[in-house]
């Protein structure tokens, strides 16, 4: 990595720090406070569905604006979010501004991301795309992994308002960072198209790119089953591991870690693998079905850690590909727009995943609720690639 690049995934490692923090700490406090499991997988579920439905509406600014400037405008704003949330809470107290927070620095970080994407594919020039993907995942990694760790060594000395606070200050050097990659690199970009097509017009464009490349539907379809699964074990991994198992905040925050670790450990075979990406596709999907399988035994510690780090793990290389591969199948001038609806479609069930645990949490227990999840999972794959197996080898590790 270029020095010059250094203040670029700098702030991408402290950003996605800042946001771990946050999905870690709203889950396990909304429940310390309330006792609720389906308070706490509601709290997941508004945590998350605003991010991935602002995908599309992010994608099209991207198309229309600066990208440095929308990256530098989310960032701001996050830390914005976080103040205002902290002033509520302490002048009228409900987990209210919690969610609120959550959501609202969801959106804002769904339009970071989606702004970061496209410099990596504009401003660094003749760089080998895919050796800046695996840089910008590393460091997206290095954040996934301190974030629960960090987070949870100061939740059990400060209290959580205090914890937000220094969440915020992230979100300001994020930005400083940012600030310093454009005085020092000064990138190049394409002129902003503002007469850019927007709004339904451009859903249209964007989904008859999806039609045009038969390859996108069935990698959503498995996207889906799989984020359905990952997000069911997110919303009641903080009941699981601090109520049925009776494990502390910092084991919590470590088996988090333990989750991002095993990611790095898979991208780092991955990057080195001769086998085909399809292959691998299939071996991630087959692991995380297993994995949800294994973590549905919830009174077995070791046995749901081990599904746990599975699920996690190998997420990564499930969806390592997809972001080249929509680089050589989208076009230039629609690439945001694109970008966002796929990526709205195949997260779409990740906040689904809470929800089903906040509206089944009384009739059914948090094992049986996982186990019917990753039946799903199983199920759904086998359906979609026997329909699919026509476009399968494309796809597979598309989402």
């Amino acid at each position: 990595m270029k020095s010059s690049n250094a203040h670029f995934f700098t702030s991408l490692l402290i950003s996605r720090l800042s946001d771990q923090m946050l999905l870690f700490l709203v889950p396990l406090v909304i429940y310390q406070l309330t006792g609720s499991v389906a308070w706490s997988g509601l709290a997941f579920f508004f945590e998350t569905l605003p991010r991935f439905l602002a995908f599309p509406v992010c994608g099209q600014l991207c198309d229309r604006y600066r990208n440095d400037w929308l990256l530098r405008l989310s960032q701001r704003w996050r830390l914005a979010a976080c103040v205002a949330a902290i002033l509520g809470y302490l002048a009228l107290p409900d987990v209210a501004w919690l969610i609120g927070l959550a959501a609202s620095v969801g959106v804002l970080s769904t339009q970071g991301v989606m702004a970061r994407e496209m410099l990596l594919v504009q401003a660094f020039g003749a760089a080998r795309y895919e050796r800046l993907i695996s840089q910008a995942q590393l460091f997206d990694q290095a954040g996934t992994v301190l974030g629960p760790l960090v987070a949870a060594s100061l939740l059990a000395r400060l209290e959580w308002e205090t914890v937000v606070v220094v969440i915020a200050l992230g979100f300001a050097a994020s930005d400083l960072a940012v600030w310093r990659w454009q005085r020092v690199v000064r990138p190049v970009l394409p002129v902003p198209r503002a007469n850019a097509a927007n709004g339904y017009r451009a859903l249209r464009i964007a989904a008859r790119h999806l039609r045009a490349s038969p390859a996108l539907p069935a990698s959503i379809g498995l996207a889906m089953a799989v984020n359905l699964l990952l997000g069911t074990l997110l919303a009641t991994a903080p009941a699981v591991v601090t109520g049925v198992q009776d494990h502390g905040e910092v084991y919590y925050g470590m088996l988090q870690a333990g989750g991002a670790l095993a990611t790095v450990g898979v991208l780092l075979f991955t990057a080195r693998s001769l086998i085909p990406p399809d292959r691998l596709g299939l071996v991630a999907y087959v692991a995380m079905a297993l994995g949800g399988l294994m973590a549905s035994v919830t009174t077995l510690s070791s046995l749901y850690a081990l599904g746990f780090l599975l699920v996690m793990g190998f997420d990564k290389m499930f969806s390592v590909s997809i972001r080249s591969l929509r680089r050589r199948v989208i076009p230039a001038d629609d690439f945001g727009k694109t970008t966002g609806l796929v990526m709205m479609l195949n997260n779409l069930t990740q906040p689904l995943g809470g929800l089903i645990v906040s509206a089944t949490a009384g009739g059914m227990a948090t094992g049986s609720i996982l186990l019917a999840v990753a039946l799903v999972m199983v199920v759904a794959g086998g359906f979609i690639v026997w329909g699919w197996r026509a476009h399968l080898l494309p796809s597979l590790t598309g989402r």
